[in-house]
């Protein structure tokens, strides 16, 4: 046994062990890092990096155009005929938000991030594939048991858990909070990975087609026909794979954006271009909000693990991470420019208390399906 592994306890032995704890891999990034030659600077892409070309991004149309209802039509068809699932992202640690399980706080009225989901999955009879971690996992499921969730088919959902790893201190050694803790869940580019440990077979084998992505603490990224339809019409004529929702991103110059990399069209992170790239030349960014087509997910991605570093209590952790907009590098992406404000926005992440407090009048007057 390693002696990094004498170092824990036994919960934390079995929750490695649960949670598909990949030692292998572990144990050789922990090697890369501890040689003091990777670092974050690293992270950055070394190929030809260049703004996305004219058309690359494309508006969702006007909500009462011909199109918009030529692509609802295509849209609800593929729903009714069930071959579209929510694919949730539930697995984060939500530390801004107090460190609670964030998909079962309630938004408005009894009605929790999660209550939301299942509602908008419940009104097209769809199924959910739902990834929790370590972290997630066991509240969640008391929380779907004590809950009755509008009607939502408790066959129809898909539970699974991402990977679990373990925080290092800047020399590499394990690294503890004042709690103790050390555990982590490493990034949502887990999710590929994660569904094939049977929900996403179950999904296909249910005749399941494509799949929407969103993470949990985003309720307006809901089962919107329009949006299914623009995926489907683009799969059909194309041959395209995974569609990317992005907003505006109001001169913000962090999260991912659409760039070309060696002529690929993908989501680049914005500490992953080169020093002398002008990220705020890109006037959107990625929610991440996908839509994949579910045959695509069945392959293995060979995703960058990235050094993160976090501050807990005023120290330095080092954790590994992939991201799941990297996908975008491997399968043939179009991106999508939805709104960001108003009546028809589809993007408001809820990070924090504050987050929530100033929002949750207008989630209740947006979100009408529940």
């Amino acid at each position: 046994m390693s002696d990094y592994l004498e170092e824990l306890s036994k919960e934390e032995r079995r929750l490695l062990e649960k949670h598909h704890f990949d030692r292998e891999t572990f144990e050789g990034l922990r090697r890369r890092f501890r040689t003091g030659k990777w670092t974050v600077d690293d992270n950055r892409i070394t190929g030809d990096v260049e703004l996305p070309n004219e058309g690359d991004v494309r508006r969702l149309p006007e909500p009462d155009s011909d199109e918009s209802r030529r692509l609802r039509e295509l849209g609800s068809s593929a729903l009714e005929r069930g071959e579209v699932g929510a694919l949730v992202l539930n697995g984060g640690m939500a530390t801004r938000f107090g460190g609670v399980v964030k998909g079962c706080v309630d938004v408005f009225d009894e009605r929790s991030f999660l209550g939301i989901k299942l509602a908008d999955a419940a009104r097209w009879n769809a199924p959910m594939l739902l990834m929790n971690s370590f972290a997630t996992d066991e509240k969640t499921m008391r929380h779907l048991e004590s809950r009755d969730h509008y009607g939502f088919s408790p066959e129809k959902l898909l539970t699974f858990t991402q990977n679990i790893s373990l925080r290092l201190s800047p020399s590499g050694d394990i690294f503890r909070t004042e709690n103790g803790d050390t555990l982590y869940a490493p990034g949502h580019g887990d999710v590929a990975e994660a569904t094939r440990r049977g929900a996403l077979e179950r999904f296909r084998d249910g005749g399941g087609k494509y799949l929407l992505m969103s993470n949990v603490d985003n309720v307006l990224a809901s089962l919107d026909p329009v949006v299914v339809g623009y995926h489907v019409d683009a799969v059909e004529s194309s041959g395209v794979e995974m569609t990317i929702e992005a907003v505006d991103n109001e001169g913000s110059t962090t999260g991912g954006m659409p760039a070309r990399v060696d002529q690929k069209l993908q989501v680049v992170e914005a500490f992953r271009f080169p020093t002398d790239f002008d990220v705020s030349s890109i006037p959107v960014y990625n929610t991440n909000t996908f839509m994949f087509n579910a045959d695509a997910l069945e392959r293995d991605f060979d995703l960058t693990w990235f050094v993160v570093e976090k501050s807990v209590n005023d120290e330095k952790a080092i954790q590994f991470e992939r991201l799941a907009g990297e996908i975008s590098a491997f399968l043939k992406t179009q991106f999508l420019q939805v709104p960001r404000r108003g009546r028809q926005s589809r993007f408001l992440p809820i990070k924090r208390r504050e987050d929530l407090a100033n929002n949750r009048g207008f989630l209740k007057d947006a979100v009408d399906w529940v």
